[in-house]
């Protein structure tokens, strides 16, 4: 094959990334849908913030005809030329959990239409085990009218980043590779390898590779949920879960998982998509989904223990005033993607309160469209009965909170990270 020509379709928290450090080495053609996001890359900004402006701007280029950088477009003629495909697109679950493959089966069709002999195309979204060359697959054989694993070839690297991240960046974690046959599978983890700093690991198969990716979110979630049941479990007991941690954490083999909110687009979703496949199998999988359960219920649990505070200080809770400090899944991010704070939202306002959602990182134009929920990245004025901490963001550590409630107000934190006084945290 000739010098690489890299398409990556979809720049979003996982493409772009992607695409400003292939553009380092090649030619790299950004594509999306979006038209204001491309509007917006093209001047330079990134407000994602996972690229900084200045580090965008200095591989930009005007026109795909460059011998190396990036060039962010829409146009579907200017991915023609591309040898790798690299698809970066979102994949969500619907509101009965189920996975949606439609962006996938969209993003495959685009290929298709471009598709040429030789071309591999190589998947980064998350998937169940067999995604890409059961579902994908046919849809570029069929678009394009070539024959898979003859006329071209696919690949799966799943994506780690963590958005916000700005120390474990995507070229300084280890990238795992898969082809569609073995000599492909060498040729996709010598390309990653050629810009991925912390090395690559070549996967025997596909599906090996989709795997890797759900179960290292599902790891995580299982474990998160067990601290969560903990934190139930400790706080009926009058004991502090935080406390509880530290003390367990002093022996060499212990796992410093802390409660919270599970949130974000992989974590939350990709048990789902494990499970979806298991289901196919006849296996209906216990563990995982009672993990994911549990961890979708804490939004709930904070309302209610915020409440039972407000009751317990004979605050009227009907018409009453309570601020929520963050809306984002993590902190300083403006990630709202499968953020799990607008469960605890929703349940305070379902008890009649009046909710006042702050966060200065969140887009309140995205948590609208996405949500349907009001918020403000401007600092709150008034008083309130009740203050919950959601999102540790650096600017809520430094705000005097106590000054921002009533008399008998209360504050409750759910990340544990206010020094403080609390009333309770999770």
């Amino acid at each position: 094959m000739s010098i690489p020509k890299i398409a990556i379709i979809g720049l979003g928290y996982v493409g772009l990334p992607l695409a400003r450090l292939f553009a380092t080495k090649y030619p790299v053609i950004g594509f999306d849908i979006n038209t204001e996001r491309i509007k917006e890359l093209q001047s330079g900004r990134d407000n994602t913030l996972e690229v900084e402006d200045e580090v965008l701007q200095a591989v930009l280029q005007e026109s795909s005809n460059m011998e190396t950088g990036l060039f962010c477009t829409n146009n579907l003629e200017d991915i023609k030329d591309c040898n790798y495909y690299i698809v970066t697109v979102p994949t969500p679950v619907d509101s009965t959990n189920r996975p949606i493959l439609t962006p996938l089966y969209k993003s495959s069709e685009t290929v298709g239409k471009v598709l040429k002999i030789g071309d591999v195309v190589i998947y980064e979204s998350t998937v169940y085990p067999g995604v890409t060359e059961e579902e994908c697959v046919p849809v570029l054989e069929k678009i394009s009218g070539l024959k898979f694993n003859s006329d071209f070839f696919v690949g799966y690297s799943p994506e780690r980043i963590n958005p916000g991240d700005k120390e474990h960046t995507v070229e300084k974690i280890l990238k795992v590779t898969s082809g569609s046959t073995p000599e492909i599978g060498i040729k996709v983890d010598q390309l990653y390898a050629s810009v991925i700093t912390a090395g690559t690991h070549l996967a025997p198969s596909i599906k090996v590779a989709e795997a890797a990716k759900v179960i290292e979110n599902s790891q995580r979630d299982i474990n998160i949920a067990f601290v969560n049941e903990l934190a139930k479990i400790f706080n009926l007991m009058g004991i502090d879960t935080h406390d509880v941690l530290d003390a367990a954490g002093t022996k060499w083999n212990f796992l410093p998982f802390k409660p919270g909110l599970v949130g974000g687009h992989c974590i939350g979703v990709d048990p789902y998509y494990l499970a979806q496949k298991a289901q196919q199998y006849g296996y209906h999988p216990e563990i995982i989904l009672t993990g994911r359960r549990m961890n979708d219920g804490m939004g709930k649990y904070v309302a209610s223990e915020v409440i039972k505070l407000m009751v317990h200080r004979d605050i009227k809770v009907k018409g009453s005033k309570i601020l929520v400090l963050g809306v984002t899944f993590k902190e300083n991010c403006p990630d709202v993607r499968n953020t799990r704070a607008v469960d605890v939202i929703n349940n305070l306002k379902s008890y009649g309160a009046e909710v006042t959602v702050f966060d200065p990182w969140a887009s309140p134009t995205e948590v609208k469209h996405e949500y349907g929920m009001d918020t403000t990245k401007e600092m709150p004025t008034g008083i309130y009965d009740a203050v919950v901490l959601t999102v540790a963001h650096e600017k809520f550590l430094q705000m005097g909170l106590r000054d921002m409630r009533t008399e008998n107000g209360v504050l409750y934190d759910v990340k544990g990270v206010l020094k403080e006084r609390v009333d309770a945290r999770l």
